[in-house]
């Protein structure tokens, strides 16, 4: 495995340097397939050690993200039926196996954990809608491109947040139960933030909106949650297979909005890029300085950072599809994916060796 990821690093570094002749020499328009292949690379190489392994989706998402920049063409339509019609059903699987990897007894945690779920949720639903939205006004972006940003912040937290609380030893018990209390309450809270802060960039319907998020999160995660209790540890082959299906499933769906937001995204790309990523780590700052000021402990409050800062970009994803906005307001959560994995992965491993003080204090007395 090892000599493979080797194999793996040395090509994607020749991908990499030919990509970088090809831009300088004027001929970037011909640097998508060596790019392309250094990102597959890369993410191989990553796979094969441990300690970076957490960054080989990131990698994936990033040729999915180059792909569909340079060829559009095959993620927008095959024959005649449009890609786009693939993202809900995408995003429910998606959501269905999230369901599956919860229980009932997880709400448990909700009485384990009253401060630090309240504390969660209160940050959860006001920092990232509050910030989206001042960044939206400043950004001057045109309102349904604008209204993307806001989208993102009033998303709740995905299970990318659960993963990077794992890798930093950050409470996970309490991130997996704000993740699961935060996605149920946003049929309800996600409409109500958009309706109040986006209604002003573009129309914002609450019913269909709450619709739209209850048919593509609240009714899989249910079904996953029954289908996990009837059923647990009966289909070992679903529990391997979802984290993959979601992986390639999220790389999908990102490809099918940047190429159908490709000639946007020219034009604006960098500056967007510009706003999601302060968006992104303003949420680790203030989220967790939020937990710290809310009395919690340190590992508490980092968890309080990652489901802050990283949102269900997917399901900020699907709202856009079914507002009929996917180029234009699915362009901020399909930039804010990749970035957001890129900042978690990196905060996680600086975490990860720093055990957290009031732990550290514990241990000494």
């Amino acid at each position: 495995m090892f000599r493979f990821s080797k194999i793996s690093a040395i090509v994607a570094g020749l991908c990499a340097i030919l990509s970088l002749v090809l831009l300088l020499i004027g001929y970037g328009a011909h640097a998508g397939i060596p790019l392309i292949l250094f990102f597959f690379s890369l993410a191989l190489a990553l796979r094969g050690h441990l300690t970076s392994r957490s960054y080989a989706f990131t990698a994936f998402i990033f040729m999915a993200v180059t792909a569909a920049m340079y060829y559009p063409a095959p993620f927008v339509s095959i024959g005649s039926f449009d890609l786009k019609q693939l993202i809900i059903p995408i995003l429910m699987v998606i959501m269905f196996g999230m369901g599956t990897n919860m229980s009932v007894q997880d709400f448990v945690g909700v009485i384990k954990m009253p401060r630090g779920v309240m504390v969660g949720l209160i940050c959860q639903f006001s920092i990232m809608p509050l910030l989206g939205f001042t960044l939206a006004r400043l950004s001057g972006f045109s309102p349904e491109i604008a209204a993307g940003i806001v989208l993102v912040g009033c998303s709740p937290s995905g299970l990318a947040s659960n993963v990077m609380s794992y890798i930093a030893k950050a409470n996970l018990a309490l991130s997996l139960t704000l993740t699961m209390v935060a996605t149920l309450l946003s049929p309800l809270i996600t409409p109500f933030l958009m309706e109040n802060l986006a209604g002003q960039l573009v129309p914002i319907d609450f019913l269909v909106m709450m619709w739209s998020i209850t048919k593509i999160v609240f009714i899989p995660v249910v079904a996953g949650l029954i289908f996990n209790h009837y059923a647990h540890g009966k289909f070992q082959w679903l529990d391997r297979a979802m984290p993959v299906v979601s992986m390639a499933g999220i790389a999908l769906v990102i490809a099918i909005i940047t190429a159908a937001g490709r000639d946007s995204l020219l034009s604006i790309g960098f500056a967007l890029i510009g706003v999601v990523v302060v968006h992104n780590l303003l949420g680790y700052v203030l989220g967790y300085w939020a937990g710290r000021l809310g009395g919690l402990d340190e590992q508490s409050a980092r968890t309080i950072a990652f489901e802050v800062g990283m949102q269900n970009s997917g399901l900020a994803s699907g709202i856009a599809l079914e507002m009929g906005k996917l180029a234009t307001t699915g362009l901020a959560p399909a930039v804010f994916g990749p970035f957001m994995n890129i900042t978690g992965s990196s905060l996680a491993a600086y975490w990860r060796e720093r055990e957290p003080e009031d732990a550290r204090e514990a241990a000494e007395s």
